[in-house]
C-alpha cells in the first residue's frame, strides 16, 4: 500500500515538473530566451506558439446587433492604426470612427459582458430552482449543499441585523453575494478567453468577458445596494430615517442655547446640524463610488493577472493565479455583500438626535 501511494505521488510529481518545464519553454518568457536579435532590436514582443500577447480592452466589447459589432471593429482597427502610424497619418474615414466612437447611436447593444452577467444569472436561479425542486425529508447531495449554503448566509444577515429583520434582508443580501461569486468564478473558465469573433487567428472581439471587469456592472450593483438600503432605512424608520440627515433636534437646541449665551453648547449643537448631517448624506453617496470601484479595480486586476501568467508561463504557473482569484472572488463577493449588510443594519436603528430619540 505504501509503495503504490510512493509511485503515485512521485508519478504526479513527474507530471508537474513536466508542465512546468513545458509552460516555461512554450510561454513568452522561453519565447523571449530564443527570440532573434533582430526581433530584439525591433522591438518585438515574444510570443509562445500557444497563447498570443493579451489584449486589454477596458470598454465592454459589442456582441449583438451584427451592425454594431462591425462598427467596433472598424473602431479597433482604426485605434491599432493611430498606436501604429500616429494621427496624422490616418485616413479621413478612420478619424471620423475615432471621433464617433466605440458605439454608435442609441441602439440597444449586448456586450460580452452583459451575456457574462446573464449566464450568472441563469446558473443562480437554476442552482436554488434546482435544489428546491424535489425537496427531500433526507436531502441528497445537492440538495444538502444548497440548504447549508442558505443556512449560512442566513445565520450571517442574523448575526448583524438580528432574527426578527433577517428574513426582510436576507433576499438581496444572498442574491448579491452569490451574484458576485459566480461572475467572479465562471469567468476563470477556460472558455471565456477563446470563444470569440476572430480576425485571421486571433480572437478580436470576445464572445463573454467577467462581468465585474465591465465599470457598469459594479456601479449597478452598487445602485441595488444604495437603494435597498435607503428603501430599508424608510420602511422600518418612516420619516424618521430623515433626522439622520436632517437634525432638526440640534438645530432647536443651538437656537435656544444661543438664546441664553451659552455660546460652547450652541456652537456643539449647531455644527451637529450645519456639518455632521450633511457628512451623513455626503457620505451615503460616496459609497457608490467606493463601492463602484472596489469591486471593478480587483476584478480587473485578477483577470489582467490572469492573462498575464498565461502568457508567460502556461500551464503550472497559471494555476496558482487561479487559486489566487478563486480566493479574491470570495472575498469580494463577502466584502460587498457584507458591508451591505452592515449599512442595511445601521439604517434600522433609529437615530437619537443629541440624546433625544425619534
Amino acid at each position: 500500500m505504501g509503495s503504490g501511494t510512493g509511485k503515485f505521488v512521485a508519478f504526479g510529481i513527474l507530471i508537474v515538473v513536466a508542465l512546468a518545464i513545458a509552460g516555461l519553454i512554450t510561454g513568452a518568457i522561453g519565447a523571449g530566451l530564443t527570440q532573434s536579435k533582430e526581433d530584439k532590436a525591433a522591438g518585438l514582443t515574444a510570443e509562445g506558439p500557444f497563447i498570443p500577447k493579451p489584449a486589454v480592452h477596458l470598454p465592454a466589447q459589442v456582441v449583438f446587433p451584427i451592425s454594431d459589432r462591425d462598427h467596433y471593429r472598424k473602431f479597433l482597427h482604426a485605434e491599432h492604426e493611430e498606436k501604429l502610424h500616429g494621427e496624422k497619418h490616418l485616413t479621413k474615414k478612420e478619424h471620423d470612427l475615432i471621433d464617433e466612437g466605440p458605439y454608435i447611436g442609441y441602439n440597444f447593444i449586448i456586450t460580452n459582458a452583459i451575456l457574462s452577467s446573464w449566464i450568472a444569472s441563469i446558473l443562480l436561479v437554476l442552482l436554488f430552482v434546482l435544489g428546491a425542486r424535489k425537496a427531500a425529508m433526507i436531502p441528497g447531495r445537492f440538495q444538502n449543499f444548497v440548504e447549508i449554503a442558505v443556512e449560512g448566509l442566513l445565520n450571517f444577515v442574523a448575526g448583524t441585523v438580528g432574527r426578527e429583520h433577517s428574513r426582510l434582508i436576507f433576499p438581496v443580501i444572498a442574491t448579491i453575494f452569490l451574484f458576485v461569486l459566480i461572475n467572479a468564478w465562471i469567468a476563470l473558465l477556460p472558455i471565456y478567453p477563446s470563444l470569440g469573433f476572430k480576425e485571421g487567428s486571433l480572437v478580436e472581439i470576445h464572445l463573454l468577458r467577467p462581468a465585474g471587469t465591465d465599470i457598469n456592472m459594479p456601479l449597478a450593483l452598487a445602485l441595488v445596494s444604495f437603494v435597498f438600503v435607503e428603501w430599508l432605512g424608510f420602511k422600518m424608520l418612516g420619516l424618521g430615517y430623515l433626522t439622520k440627515f436632517i437634525r432638526i433636534g440640534s438645530l432647536k437646541k443651538g437656537v435656544i442655547a444661543l438664546s441664553k449665551f451659552q455660546v460652547l453648547d450652541a456652537f456643539q449643537y449647531l455644527l451637529d446640524f450645519f456639518f455632521v448631517g450633511p457628512l451623513e448624506a455626503f457620505s451615503e453617496l460616496v459609497r457608490l463610488i467606493s463601492f463602484t470601484f472596489r469591486l471593478f479595480g480587483n476584478m480587473t486586476a485578477g483577470e489582467i493577472l490572469v492573462l498575464v501568467s498565461a502568457f508567460l508561463v502556461p500551464f503550472i504557473a497559471t494555476m496558482g493565479v487561479y487559486g489566487l482569484e478563486l480566493l479574491v472572488g470570495f472575498i469580494q463577493a463577502l466584502i460587498f455583500a457584507g458591508l451591505t449588510l452592515v449599512f442595511a443594519a445601521i439604517a434600522i436603528t433609529a437615530h437619537h438626535d443629541e440624546g433625544e430619540a425619534h
